[in-house]
């Protein structure tokens, strides 16, 4: 079974973070919200989460990071040195993932070294995206390039998530009946 780790740092937005887990297991994928630091994470809008882990080595042993936005949250996790480790070699490795929500994309991407020349989005604005100077930076909702997903923020965040499902081998399409999506597309 495909195992993700949602990252979780002080300031994190919740809807990406909270979303992307409720999405996931509703798919049947283990998946865990890990803390880089203390077991409870508050969020940029005063949520308390009680993460699942804290942030060790084992990290390795997962099949996707998801970082998501929210400030300063994002900011917390593009200055992590274990959280830009396992992206750098996520990168480098075959069925391993990266995925990126909001402003995560351009702060930590950057960090970690692995932006250059890949189709990537984020929160629309010149702030951002002159982070992503030496990226191609992409005008969509949810963009994949290789094993990099990227979205753009909040009001994406089903989007990105039934996309990680469709990556990881689930069923997206039963996920969007069930949760209702079906009913927006048809509007």
């Amino acid at each position: 079974m495909k195992k993700v780790a949602v990252l979780l740092a002080e300031g994190f937005e919740e809807i990406e973070a909270l979303t992307v887990v409720d999405v996931l297991r509703r798919a049947g994928i283990n998946c865990d919200m890990v803390s880089i630091s203390n077991e409870e994470v508050k969020g940029a809008h005063n949520i308390i989460v009680k993460s699942d882990k804290i942030l060790n080595q084992d990290i390795e042993n997962y099949d996707m990071v998801v970082c998501p936005g929210g400030l300063p949250g994002a900011e917390y996790l593009s200055k992590n040195e274990t959280v830009l480790e396992v992206i750098k070699k996520f990168n480098k490795m075959e069925n391993k993932y990266i995925a990126a929500i909001c402003a995560s994309p351009a702060m930590v991407l950057p960090n970690a070294g692995i932006e250059k020349d890949r189709y990537i989005t984020s929160y629309p604005g010149e702030n951002f995206e002159n982070l992503l100077e030496n990226a191609n930076y992409v005008d969509e909702l949810v963009v994949v390039d290789g094993n990099l997903i990227t979205s753009r923020g909040p009001a994406t965040t089903l989007l990105f998530a039934y996309k990680l499902v469709d990556i990881l081998g689930g069923d997206s399409n039963s996920l969007k009946e069930g949760m209702l999506w079906n009913m927006l597309e048809k509007e």
